[in-house]
């Protein structure tokens, strides 16, 4: 139950499901590291999913142009790939070694800077 609400907020909004569910591994005790490590995967399947739908919504339209499946713009896909595996690979020798706390703070500041943006950013 739990995880279906998460997916569809997290739908609804259009972000992995990790953002909603790092709080509440948190709220249940996990550390940073854990409720990242086992939040994070979620983001894929959602990934995939909204990327899936946004090819098939278009079906009938004409293509946008030669670098698109449908809405999704593959030049942007595959700068998003190559920078989330460069990210997981740089940071990964860093896991572990930030405090807690601090670790905590940074993803609530990086939450609330995707807020701003969203909100204020068109």
């Amino acid at each position: 139950m739990t995880g279906t609400l998460i997916g569809a907020v997290a739908a609804l909004l259009g972000v992995g499901g990790s953002v909603m569910t790092v709080p509440l591994m948190r709220r249940r005790g996990a550390s940073m590291t854990a409720a990242t490590a086992m939040a994070n995967p979620l983001s894929l399947p959602m990934a995939v999913s909204g990327t899936a739908t946004y090819v098939l919504l278009s079906a009938n339209h004409p293509a946008l142009g030669d670098w698109y499946a449908g809405y999704v713009d593959l030049r942007a896909l595959l700068v998003l790939a190559v920078g989330s595996w460069l990210g997981i690979r740089l940071a990964s020798t860093w896991i572990g070694r930030f405090p807690d706390r601090l670790h905590a703070r940074v993803y609530l500041l990086l939450l609330t800077m995707v807020l701003v943006v969203m909100v204020f950013v068109h």
